[in-house]
């Protein structure tokens, strides 16, 4: 198992330092906000909502998983407990 997570690591470690920097935004969209900003619009505040919708979800559902597995695991073990 040790070996399981240094290997993960290392190549986690290894994804992240080969990685070109990328930009977060295409730049017709960063430049939509920023004209859409400085004529006192509220696109930006619209699009960084979104971001962190993307942002919340998979925790979300990893969460709701992991939830309903430690649930019925749970009920699980109380049935062995009670036959034997």
């Amino acid at each position: 198992m040790k070996r399981f997570i240094i290997a993960f690591l290392v190549i986690v470690a290894l994804v992240m330092i080969f990685v070109p920097d990328i930009s977060a935004q295409c730049p017709m969209c960063k430049m939509t906000v920023e004209t859409n900003l400085k004529e006192g619009g509220s696109a930006g505040r619209g699009i960084n909502r979104g971001i962190l919708y993307l942002l919340a979800m998979p925790y979300i559902c990893v969460g709701t998983i992991y939830y309903i597995w430690k649930k019925n695991n749970k009920q699980g073990h109380d049935d062995n407990e009670i036959t034997q």
